[in-house]
Order: C-alpha cells, then structure tokens, then sequence
C-alpha cells in the first residue's frame, strides 16, 4: 500500500498552524532490579557494563586488496601475541630475578626436555593455525585432507 504525500507547508502557513505538543507514550512501570545489580548497589561496586558479543555490519577495509587487509590482519594478530608474550617474559624474569632464582645466562643456556619440546610444537602449531585463520576461511582449505599449514610449522620448529 502506498504512502499518501502530505502537501508541503509554506513557511508562513506554518507559523499560523497552533504549536501542538509531541505526543509522549506512557511509561511503563519500572523493572524489578535483578539479583546482581541488588548486590552491586549494596557492596559499592561500579554497574556491569554489558557489550554485543557478536561484531555488527561487515568487516572494515582498508586497501584496495582484500588479501592486504588479511595480511594487515594477521599482522595485527602477531603484534598482539608477541606483546602479551614479552610482558610475560620480562614479569618472569624480573620475578626471578628479585628471588635470588635465577641468572641471566641460565634462560640463554637452558635445553628443554622430550615433554617441554613437546608442549612447546603443540602450543606452536596452535600458533600457525591462529596465524593462518584468515588465509584458510579465504581458501576453503580447513576441511581439505592434507595439512596446508605444515610447511608453515617447519620453519617456525626451525
């Protein structure tokens, strides 16, 4: 059904027309608290902030390329972890170091064991798939029968 066009008001036709006051739903009686709200307001706490846990729209590009943006990305993702990687370094080392635990040529001389060498390729592999995510959903290659990331395993292994 098609809308019906109100004719277009003259500025002088809308300075005669009365002022007529919006009209203003009524409102509704007000929510019950929830447990957690009732407890934060009781202890001081500050009110939890809840945020969409699901992005909206597509995701933003900024280059021409689409396989730009994934690299950028993946870019992004590397910085990211390697950040969180050095803050823990350096918060262990100068925890140790505080102790009395360990010297500085210990950690540069130290060979790991069968389990440790172990731990460290599966935390690596993890690594290159998180790595890898964004050129893999490009591909299609996730369900494919060989393993598109084990040349990419390799020389991170060394």
């Amino acid at each position: 059904m098609a809308r019906r066009k109100t004719p277009r008001r003259t500025a002088a036709a809308r300075k005669r027309a009365p002022k007529v006051a919006p009209k203003v739903a009524p409102r509704a009686a007000p929510r019950a608290a929830s447990r957690g709200a009732r407890q934060r307001a009781a202890t001081g706490a500050a009110p939890e902030v809840r945020l969409p846990r699901i992005a909206k729209g597509k995701k933003p590009q900024y280059f021409s390329d689409p396989a730009i943006d994934k690299l950028l990305w993946m870019t992004l993702t590397l910085m990211e972890e390697l950040s969180v990687a050095r803050d823990r370094i350096d918060t262990l080392e100068r925890l140790l170091d505080d102790r009395g635990l360990l010297r500085q040529g210990d950690v540069d001389g130290f060979v790991p064991g069968p389990a440790a060498r172990a731990q460290r390729a599966a935390r690596r592999a993890g690594f290159v798939d998180r790595m890898m995510r964004a050129a893999q959903a490009e591909l299609g290659t996730a369900a494919s029968a060989s393993d598109p990331h084990e040349e990419a395993r390799r020389a991170v292994e060394g």
